[in-house]
C-alpha cells in the first residue's frame, strides 16, 4: 500500500492545513446561516488531522457523548469501531497516524424517536473541498456511513462503485478497495455501516461483515501502522 508515483499530491503542509483548522472550529454556519432549522444548541466542531496521518476515518457526525467530549468516538461506537480496526486507544488517538474527520463537525440534535439526525449540510458544502485539499494523501480510507461513502466516492473518481443502499455498497467492499489500490496514487477504501449498537441486527443478518471485512480491514491497519501482515 502507498505509493511513491510522481502522480501523488505534494505532502501537506501542516500550517496552513492549522489554520484551516482553527477556521473549522470557529465555525458557526449551522446556527448564523443555516440550511434548514438552526442547529438547537452551540456548534462544536469536532475533527483530528494532521499533516502525516496514513489513515483516515470518514464519519457521519458526533453524537451526544462526543458533543459533551470534544473528542470523536468516546462512546460505545468508538468501541466497536476501533475493535474493527483492531487498534488501541492510544493508537486510534495518534493523530500522526489516524486522522478522523466527520462528514457533519458538529453534533446535528436527535429525531422525535431518539436517534441521531443526519449530519449537517453545512460542514460538507463549506469546508470539506478544502479540507481534502489541504490533509495528505491517505493510504486508508474507512468510509463510515452512505454520506461518507457517497462523498468520498466521488472525490476519489470512484462514484460508481457506490451502491443502491449502504448494505450494497459494504457488499461491494471488495471492487472498492481494489478500485481504489488501482488509483494512480493508491488508497484502500472499506466502505462500512455505522458502528452503532443500533446496527447490530444489521451485523447479525450480514455475519460475512465480521468474517470476511473486519480481518482485511485490520490487517490493512496493522501494516500501516507498522506491525505487518
Amino acid at each position: 500500500m502507498g505509493s511513491n508515483s510522481t502522480s501523488d499530491p505534494p505532502p501537506a503542509d501542516a500550517a496552513a492545513l492549522d489554520a484551516l483548522v482553527a477556521r473549522i472550529r470557529a465555525c458557526r454556519l449551522c446556527v448564523e446561516a443555516p440550511r434548514g432549522a438552526p442547529l438547537p444548541h452551540a456548534p462544536r466542531p469536532v475533527l483530528r488531522v494532521s499533516a502525516t496521518a496514513s489513515i483516515l476515518v470518514a464519519s457521519q457526525a458526533p453524537g451526544t457523548k462526543v458533543h459533551a467530549s470534544g473528542l470523536p468516538f468516546t462512546d460505545a461506537s468508538g468501541d466497536r469501531l476501533r475493535a474493527w480496526m483492531g487498534v488501541s486507544t492510544d493508537d486510534f488517538y495518534d493523530a500522526a497516524r489516524i486522522a478522523i474527520t466527520p462528514m457533519g463537525f458538529c453534533f446535528p440534535g436527535q429525531d422525535a424517536t431518539g436517534g441521531d439526525l443526519p449530519p449537517r449540510r453545512e460542514c460538507a458544502a463549506a469546508w470539506h473541498d478544502a479540507l481534502f485539499a489541504a490533509l495528505p494523501a491517505f493510504s486508508l480510507i474507512l468510509a463510515v456511513g452512505r454520506p461518507a461513502q457517497a462523498y468520498h466516492l466521488a472525490r476519489l473518481g470512484l462514484a460508481a462503485h457506490l451502491g443502491a443502499s449502504l448494505g450494497a455498497t459494504v457488499a461491494g467492499w471488495q471492487a472498492v478497495r481494489a478500485a481504489g489500490l488501482a488509483r494512480p496514487a493508491p488508497v484502500a477504501v472499506y466502505p462500512l455501516p455505522h458502528p452503532s449498537w443500533r446496527n447490530t441486527g444489521w451485523l447479525k443478518r450480514n455475519p460475512y461483515f465480521e468474517r470476511e471485512v473486519v480481518p482485511a480491514l485490520r490487517a490493512d491497519v496493522a501494516r500501516l501502522l507498522g506491525r505487518g501482515a
